[in-house]
């Protein structure tokens, strides 16, 4: 009777170590447990944005403000302003780009701020005029009450960013 190791040595599959076909599969898995931990970074939901990008931003510029003092006061450090309300047209809006934010005004006293970064590609909007925002790169159109989609190729709204009105200036809420 034949020994099973003589039978195992014939196929060339067996003469590879079990550890070491361990060892590949683990590889494998891992790079691709890797391309898709990337790949879900970029949301086209929320624009590739995470929604604590724009507050982090907003916070870290607060910071130098403030004295080193009010930590223990537990007096919070006022929001650094993001435009003054004259700056914002009525029927129109500005686009900060280095915190990836558009503020609208679509009617006179109503402010409204989306995130800058087209839901469609991940570009950053170029004009806001005629009643939308409009992005560059393929040509979508929101509308600048609601961040809603008017003309695609985009087919997800902006994703909204919390602001608030004290006296002349908007800040981040």
């Amino acid at each position: 009777m034949a020994e099973p190791s003589d039978a195992a040595s014939s196929d060339p599959a067996s003469s590879v170590p079990a550890s070491r076909r361990r060892t590949v599969l683990a590889c494998a898995g891992a790079a691709c447990a890797a391309v898709l931990a990337g790949c879900s970074k970029y949301n086209s939901n929320n624009g590739g944005v995470a929604g604590s990008q724009p507050a982090s931003a907003t916070s870290s510029s607060a910071a130098p403000g403030g004295s080193g003092s009010s930590a223990g006061s537990g007096a919070a450090a006022a929001p650094a302003a993001l435009a003054s309300t004259s700056d914002i047209p009525v029927g129109g809006g500005k686009i900060l780009t280095d915190k990836k934010i558009v503020i609208t005004q679509p009617q006179s006293g109503a402010f409204h701020a989306f995130s800058a970064v087209c839901t469609h590609a991940g570009c950053t909007v170029g004009s806001v005029s005629g009643g939308t925002i409009n992005c560059p790169c393929h040509g979508s159109r929101f509308n600048i009450a609601s961040g809603a989609v008017v003309t695609g190729p985009a087919s997800s709204p902006l994703p909204p960013v919390s602001i608030k009105v004290q006296g002349t200036s908007i800040v981040q809420a």
